[in-house]
């Protein structure tokens, strides 16, 4: 099995890297499965390769979400979210508020937008009886002048990879390959820019680019720059590992949800992104693409993959779940 792995192009570690190339196959597909399995298992992060985004889409996504957050503030500003999480917005939050933990504003700015921005107002109502970001309809700058027309398409192609993701997930858990399918047809993802500005002042006690926290929907797909990193992952002892930027490549994890669905056989993992060493004073750019679930998906786990004495909740939706996460996270700071 190790040899047939490392033909796969999957290289092991706490986060493996997995090379998605040969998911064509249907033994390709069950080897790949077994493997991100373990990875959900073991850390809930691994970095795929071989994943088929063309790469001159993601070089202008980079070139043009960077240009727009080096843009005077006056015309970022003109994007602005409000207490909802649209547009722009001059702190990004801090993430570990949504763990009930006070610490400082993270030291980054972000942009984010929702695949269902883009509904009719009266659409949009309709995604859940409650306040929630995907119910806002998305704010774009006007410059640079292909911005939208990139994070368009980006969403499309991620949207895509994550569907066939959730496929292979369904597989490594011995599910039927479309179980997932219908929780997604009608799906909330998001994508957002998180810009790690340049540090010329020292941080607060405890103020990181972003805090510790886990995800709070489904998969997680980061594009991170090829040669920065700062992501680290907290192991099960407690120990803050460091996840590399390898050239070409995202970074996958799951989130609480799907580490609900899964009847807690897969782990969420705390990670953060930690300040540049002293001196650097470099900018970092990351772009998480959030495959979230339809707003009325079930929340609780799948029942087939739990045993009936298993306390949940059958009337939680995913929306609830995540829309609670979401406004921790950007309740104003202590």
């Amino acid at each position: 099995m190790d040899q047939e792995r490392e033909t796969a192009g999957i290289v092991s570690g706490f986060v493996p890297v997995i090379d998605l190339s040969d998911r064509r196959s249907a033994h390709g597909r069950a080897v790949l499965a077994a493997a991100i399995g373990e990875a959900c298992a073991r850390s809930g992060f691994f970095t795929i390769v071989g994943h088929g985004v063309p790469r001159p889409l993601v070089e202008r996504l980079y070139t043009t979400t960077n240009a727009f957050f080096r843009l005077p503030d006056a015309e970022k500003a003109a994007v602005a979210s409000g207490p909802d999480v649209s547009g722009f917005r001059r702190s990004g939050g801090t993430t570990a508020q949504s763990l009930d933990q006070k610490t400082p504003p993270d030291l980054c700015e972000a942009f984010g937008v929702h695949v269902t921005g883009e509904l009719s107002a009266r659409e949009r109502t309709g995604l859940g009886d409650y306040r929630a970001p995907w119910k806002l309809a998305n704010a774009w700058p006007s410059a640079p002048t292909d911005f939208t027309t990139t994070w368009h398409e980006y969403m499309s192609v991620m949207t895509e990879l994550s569907a066939d993701l959730m496929r292979l997930f369904a597989l490594a858990l011995e599910l039927g390959e479309d179980f997932f399918d219908d929780r997604f047809d009608r799906h909330l993802s998001s994508l957002t820019a998180n810009y790690y500005f340049p540090q010329i002042e020292s941080p607060l006690p405890g103020q990181l680019r972003r805090g510790p926290h886990t995800d709070f929907g489904a998969l997680t797909v980061l594009y991170q720059e090829d040669d920065l990193t700062g992501l680290q992952v907290r192991t099960d002892t407690g120990e803050w590992r460091d996840v590399p930027a390898v050239p070409g490549s995202f970074v996958v994890n799951i989130g609480d949800l799907m580490a609900r669905w899964s009847g807690g056989r897969w782990v969420s993992t705390l990670h953060r992104v930690v300040n540049p060493e002293g001196g650097d004073t470099s900018s970092r750019l990351s772009v998480p693409f959030f495959y979230q679930p339809n707003h009325d998906a079930p929340a609780g786990p799948v029942r087939s993959l739990t045993s009936p004495d298993d306390a949940q909740n059958p009337s939680e939706t995913a929306g609830q779940w995540i829309a609670t996460k979401m406004q921790k996270l950007f309740a104003p700071a202590p």
